[in-house]
Parts: structure tokens; sequence; C-alpha cells
């Protein structure tokens, strides 16, 4: 089969397209042939080492030293399950399904074996494979930390960086929740941004929402632009701030923060849980949440489609289509 190979860290030329084994499906695994993957800004920072400030040395330990030890980079994958191990009950040949890996990577190819028991789910009747591959990693990032923040309906909640793939999955999920949603994102987004359910949306390039004296009961940074120095001004007293992009000071910091004031910091990475995974394909196929999608690109073009994630400019997610996206 045909995999994205990345051996050694660098800029989007160090992927390669090359042949590698079809992987065999354990007892308990199934095997999906791929339809559907993304590049994420998660993706992006791997391949480049590109890590928040103090986890270069610990993501080495963990990623690989010189070059990622799973050399085939993605975490979402939409496709049809191809054949089951003898144990599987769950899943069988001929479902279509989604799912994400993590740090276990993997899905630049046009196969992967997933657990039955990890995070996999049915795809949604109502999205096409290309859109079912951009359901994880924004969704369950954002879903974890508004679960994190205990999120309540009413609450006021400012989301900056709304237009990627965590900050437009996260204006569905707050407006869901029934939270008042406030958007900031940049003068070319702010349409989009509104139409996914933000009632107030802030242009960056023209204002500042630390100086506007609102206040909120959540911040959600999803760019890393709004830290707590920045923030603590415009949260309640009670606030949460949801650092997805915390450096190791930051991460440090939170604790003390959150017993030494009257606002509390939530940082670290997002878990991975099925039961999330089960609750974003619920929404989709209710309407709730559906992944805003900015580009596609044929497999053949993952490196282009690396370089305009980098660019921080994108809408939504990025998709790589290997195959039909019925």
């Amino acid at each position: 089969m045909r995999a994205m190979i990345c051996e050694r860290y660098g800029p989007p030329e160090v992927l390669k397209v090359k042949e590698v084994n079809k992987p065999k499906p354990l007892d308990n695994e199934v095997r999906i042939k791929i339809h559907a993957t993304t590049v994420t800004s998660g993706d992006a920072r791997v391949r480049g080492l590109n890590v928040p400030a103090g986890f270069g040395f610990i993501m080495r330990l963990v990623l690989g030293i010189s070059g990622p030890r799973q050399p085939v980079l993605g975490t979402e994958m939409a496709g049809v399950v191809e054949s089951v191990g003898r144990d599987v009950r769950q899943f069988k040949a001929g479902d279509s399904v989604f799912a994400f890996t993590d740090f276990a990577m993997g899905c630049h190819a046009e196969y992967r074996c997933m657990p039955e028991k990890g995070a996999i789910a049915l795809k949604p009747t109502n999205l096409t494979h290309d859109e079912a591959a951009a359901l994880s990693f924004g969704g369950m990032t954002a879903l974890d930390f508004f679960n994190r923040a205990k999120i309540q309906r009413g609450e006021r909640v400012l989301i900056n960086g709304a237009s990627g793939a965590v900050g437009t999955a996260a204006v569905q999920l707050a407006r869901h929740f029934g939270a008042e949603v406030t958007g900031v994102c940049s003068t070319a987004n702010v349409e989009l941004v509104r139409s996914l359910g933000a009632v107030h949306v802030i242009d960056y390039t023209k204002e500042d929402f630390t100086q506007n004296s609102e206040t909120y009961d959540i911040i959600i940074d999803t760019v890393g632009t709004a830290p707590f120095s920045r923030s603590k001004a415009s949260l309640k007293d009670g606030g949460r701030l949801l650092m997805l992009l915390a450096g190791l000071p930051d991460m440090l910091q939170a604790p003390w923060l959150s017993l030494t004031t009257k606002k509390k910091v939530v940082a670290g990475p997002a878990a991975t849980r099925v039961e999330d995974l089960q609750c974003l394909a619920e929404l989709a196929e209710s309407g709730e949440f559906k992944p805003v999608i900015d580009r596609r690109y044929p497999f053949e073009q993952i490196a282009e489609a690396y370089r305009y994630v980098e660019t921080g400019h994108k809408k939504g997610n990025v998709v790589i289509v290997l195959a039909s996206s019925v």
C-alpha cells in the first residue's frame, strides 16, 4: 500500500510516498481502507517538531529523537472496514467508519488497523467520508476542554482563534451547550464564524478583546496568543481560561493561578475518549455539528497541504482525499 513517510523532522519536503506492507488486523482489530484523512496543525507540529516552549526535548523522547518513530503521520481518517479480526463484534466488513489515532498516528496511508474498542465509530450517514475525516481532531479537543471547564448553559464563552479546526468546532459545540458565543478571528473569517453560531464576532485586526471591558465565564485560546497575563482582566470571577497551546512554563503555573486567584487555568493535552467520538457522531447526525472544510488535496499533494496549514490562515480543516468521498 502507499503511505506518506516522514523519516526525519523538517519542512514539508521531508515527506515521501513509499510502498509499505499492508497491515494485518489482530484478533481485536478492524482494517480500514482509508478514503480520506486530514492535515492538522498538530500534524505540522510533529513533522517540524515545532512544539510549545519547553517541550522540545520531552517531545523528542516521546516521538523520536531525530525523526518520528511512527513515520506515518496523521491522526484522523474515515473509510470503510475491509476486514475484521475474529474477536470483533461491533463492526463488520463494509461498515463506513471514522476514527482518531492521536499520538499513534498512521492515518496518512491507504490502510490502517484500529482496535475495536479504540476511538472508532460508524460514520454519520449525512456526512461524506471527507467530512467525517475532519470530525475528530477539532471536535474532540474542544469537547474535552469544555468538559474540563464544566461549561454551563447561559455562560459567556469567548473563542480566540475561532476559524481554525478547533475554533470552528468550539463555536458549534459552545452553541450546542447553550452558551453565548463570542468568536475572535480575522476580517476574512467574520461571516464564517457568525454563520456557525457566534452571537458576537471580534475582528482582531480592528479590536483587542482584552481592552473592550467585556468579561467572560470561559475563554478558550486555540492559537496561543491569549495567556493568563493578557486574558485575566477579561475573565469573570470563577472564570476559566482554557489554554490549548500552553508552553511548559504556562502549564506549571496553571495550578498555582487556580489556587491563588478567583479564576481557573486549564492546560495540558486533550484526552481521547471513545464516548466523546460517539458524542460528535451523534451531534453530526442530528445536524448540530458539521466540520468546516477549507481545502481538499489529493494524496500525492500532501506536502502542499502541510505548507498551506503552516500559513496559519486555514478555515477549519484541510482534507486529503484518497478515494471516493461518498
